[in-house]
């Protein structure tokens, strides 16, 4: 069930970091940051969608984990554009909420698959 929720919540989430890109872009605010949030935003989702598709359980555990770094990296990269005021407090406050909140439930994935995991070996 969980994994449903965390599919939804970080396509939602990257479609908000592809807006944030193009609102950086459209302003010409700091263009190194605003591709690296691109990057690392998006790619939480692709790595939730990779390990829908897993050939074992430790290949799902290696992509969730995966996901939950370019999660980790993606709060640095805000904290960073708000610092530097390439954001407002309002964009941080909202985008910074449901980074927050994926990496909750991928934190909660991951300890769940391994708990699991061990339990089978």
């Amino acid at each position: 069930m969980q994994e449903k929720v965390v599919q939804e919540k970080s396509k939602k989430f990257a479609i908000r970091i592809v807006r944030l890109y193009e609102f950086l872009a459209r302003n010409e605010k700091e263009r190194v940051m605003a591709k690296q949030i691109l990057r690392s935003g998006t790619s939480i989702g692709a790595n939730i969608a990779e390990g829908d598709y897993a050939v074992s359980k430790a290949d799902f555990i290696c992509k969730s984990h995966i996901a939950l770094k370019e999660a980790s990296e993606t709060r640095y990269w805000l904290d960073l554009l708000f610092e530097t005021s390439c954001i407002t407090k309002e964009q941080y406050d909202n985008l910074f909420f449901d980074c927050d909140e994926i990496i909750k439930i991928l934190a909660s994935i991951l300890k769940t698959a391994k708990t699991n995991k061990m339990e089978r070996e």
